[in-house]
């Protein structure tokens, strides 16, 4: 039977939603602003080859993430989830500080990349804890028969973000010349990103923690540590895997989508990023509809609708795409993306944290979640310009494929999670021992 959701319930998605808005938008206008600054870092020459330089350091925040999601996660097992996502807020705003200021390299020859670098480093280390950090809050905060449509606000607000950026860049794209953007307008996202993490750092001082951390009493020497971790490290392989496909097809559709369109497929920055602009806020309004669903039928199937698709209809949609000669077919095909990311985006917050016990749930969740984005995540565009550069573009379209074909298998051989209290999962019960059933074994 359907129950609207308590007013505090709304409350803490709120809080929590409108601060991992604004930690990716920092995050992503890095993206969505790099064919403006590429050059202003690095040596006039080859476009792709400046955009491969500012790839990498894209790539770089990612190795951070692992470190953040440690530290972070910790914080957030031991101190609460409301002292981490407050600390994760703190490190954006001075990222994009930094960001904002950093001399080019006329000025300050490679000393501009440096300070990028220093800044992409930071971001990597907040949002490698945000994301965890958001997907437990979310998680717990919301009542347990509405876990998927609750933390599916993490994706609407991730999105949110990317779109506040793109509609940023629109605004800036039609009030500013190219040359001024290419000059010094690619600045104002990155102060717009700093004043917004200072007022949600206000925020979030006053956020309520969840019930589930509060109530909790397994306050041991161990809690969110690696040796904890270790007791769970099934669990920490499955995440692992379930996000590899996932991370590889929604980096792919969102922050390289306005990029390959450009560079790629030929069509003007203006309208590439009006493609995703508009195709953003479908796949947001997409995210609450899905994880609903989920609460209803299950995460697997949705997880293995993700799979099947982007296993099979990656490549179709990547060559149409590469041939798109407008606004239109370029958003049909998409849409079409994004709508198959769905099962794996909406969800994939409340499965992750549905697997672990409430001592070790922030960790557990963030360490091997931020190791399968470095690997796969954060090196998905920079694998693209890749195969771009070699002269086989048509590479990366089977390699997103191949990513999400080896998801596919652990969705199908994973165990349903939507109905596992919380409170109750402990560390015997996630290997099968003692009377709990085990989160691993192979669905019936």
């Amino acid at each position: 039977m359907y129950r609207p959701m308590g007013r505090q319930h709304w409350k803490k998605i709120w809080v929590g939603s409108a601060g991992n808005m604004v930690e990716w938008f920092d995050w992503f206008v890095y993206a969505s602003f790099a064919t403006y600054f590429a050059g202003a870092f690095f040596p006039s020459g080859n476009p792709t080859a400046q955009l491969m330089n500012t790839a990498g350091i894209f790539a770089v925040g990612f190795f951070m993430r692992p470190v953040g999601g440690w530290l972070l996660g910790r914080v957030g097992d031991r101190k609460g989830r409301k002292a981490a996502l407050t600390l994760t807020v703190t490190l954006m705003s001075a990222s994009a500080v930094l960001i904002a200021v950093a001399p080019t390299y006329s000025v300050a020859g490679y000393g501009g990349a440096l300070v990028l670098l220093v800044a992409r480093l930071l971001q990597g280390l907040s949002v490698g804890g945000e994301y965890a950090a958001s997907a437990t809050y979310l998680t717990e905060a919301s009542d347990p028969a509405r876990r998927g449509f609750a933390s599916s606000f993490q994706y609407v607000s991730m999105t949110a973000g990317q779109i506040a950026g793109l509609g940023l860049q629109i605004i800036l794209q039609r009030t500013m010349s190219d040359d001024a953007l290419h000059s010094y307008g690619w600045r104002i996202p990155f102060i717009v990103g700093a004043l917004g993490a200072a007022v949600i750092f206000y925020l979030r001082r006053s956020m309520l923690e969840t019930e589930v951390y509060a109530e909790d009493t397994s306050h041991s020497a161990e809690r969110g540590t690696l040796r904890a971790l270790w007791q769970h490290k099934r669990e920490a392989l499955l995440v692992m895997a379930l996000t590899m496909g996932g991370t590889v097809a929604y980096y792919t559709y969102t922050t390289y989508l306005t990029k390959y369109l450009s560079n790629s497929a030929g069509l003007s920055k203006q309208t590439a990023t009006l493609v995703s602009f508009t195709a953003l806020i479908v796949f947001a309004c997409l995210q609450p509809l899905a994880g609903a669903l989920s609460d209803r039928i299950g995460r697997r199937p949705l997880l293995i609708t993700f799979a099947v698709g982007s296993t099979f209809l990656t490549v179709p949609i990547m060559t149409l795409l590469r041939h798109a000669d407008g606004y239109w077919s370029a958003l049909g095909l998409a849409l079409l993306a994004l709508v198959v990311v769905t099962g794996y985006t909406s969800i994939n917050a409340c499965v992750k944290a549905e697997l672990f016990p409430t001592g070790i749930r922030a960790l557990g969740v963030a360490l091997p979640y931020a190791i399968a984005n470095a690997l796969f995540g954060g090196t998905a565009e920079y694998v693209a310009l890749w195969f771009k550069k070699g002269g086989i573009e048509s590479g990366f379209y089977w390699y997103v494929a191949a990513c999400a074909a080896v998801s596919l298998v652990v969705y199908v051989t994973m165990r349903e999670t939507k109905d596992l209290d919380l409170a109750r999962v402990k560390a015997g019960e996630e290997t099968g021992a003692g009377d709990g059933e085990s989160t691993l074994t192979t669905a019936s």
